[in-house]
């Protein structure tokens, strides 16, 4: 007697085809997400055409753009990795989406591979955006194109890892106000459209660590001087990468 073939035939697709599935659906549903566009694609792109049209902050010798481009693009990093992945599985995790899953025959770090692979892209978009804007305005960039995508790279393994930490130790509410107000705050003082010079030494001292900080200053160091691998904040970058990771998986809670 010959076994039959089914088709479809029952159980789970491979590995890559779900973890490829749940990544177009995470990116999909953030796109759709009126909040979270106007963190990730609205602020952005008015900061860059508001401080790069007027002269509202003293950035210094040449060009607005040439300063504030660099800035604009770490705000897209953190924006989408950090503050929209934070608020979005935050929720998730508080209506149960995150249990269903993990149930799932898509593994738990399936699930956080997909996230990850859905902040990428919708950086991708943003960088593309904000790019062309910025040429429009009559951006010059410089420097290595090798430096600036890996301070993108570790800069988003940086905000993910936070943003996923605070996702998953704190309640929805809580996460979705101290979010917006980390993103406040260093879009202050993080050297984004304020240079750090501005604020006094001791604060200098303390900001510089940050990785907002690292990240803008990185790529402004490349973009706008046109310097060599910024070893320095790509090592700042790369101690919150492993301290945020790490802490995001030894605490977060799934329920």
């Amino acid at each position: 007697m010959t076994t039959g073939t089914y088709t479809p035939r029952p159980g789970a697709a491979s590995l890559p085809r779900m973890i490829a599935a749940q990544a177009a659906l995470e990116t999909k549903m953030l796109l759709r997400n009126g909040e979270q566009l106007l963190l990730t694609i609205v602020i952005p792109t008015l900061l860059l055409v508001l401080f790069g049209s007027v002269d509202i902050v003293d950035t210094g010798e040449g060009k607005a753009v040439d300063f504030l481009a660099p800035g604009i693009l770490a705000l897209a990093v953190m924006s989408t990795a950090f503050t929209g992945q934070a608020i979005a599985t935050g929720f998730e995790r508080r209506y149960g989406v995150l249990k269903r899953l993990a149930v799932s025959p898509l593994p738990r770090w399936g699930l956080m591979t997909a996230k990850t692979l859905s902040v990428l892209v919708t950086e991708v978009l943003q960088v593309v955006l904000l790019t062309v804007i910025a040429f429009a305005m009559g951006w010059s960039p410089q420097g290595n194109p090798v430096a600036v995508l890996l301070l993108l790279i570790l800069g988003t393994a940086a905000f993910s890892g936070l943003g996923l930490l605070m996702a998953g130790t704190l309640k929805a509410e809580a996460t979705l106000a101290a979010a917006n107000l980390v993103f406040l705050l260093l879009l202050v003082g993080g050297g984004v459209v304020v240079p750090l010079d501005k604020f006094p030494d001791a604060a200098q001292s303390v900001l510089g660590l940050l990785p907002i900080a690292a990240l803008s200053d990185g790529l402004r160091d490349v973009l706008q001087h046109g310097a060599g691998m910024p070893w320095g904040d790509l090592g700042i970058l790369a101690v919150w990468a492993v301290l945020g990771l790490g802490a995001a998986a030894r605490f977060f809670r799934w329920e």
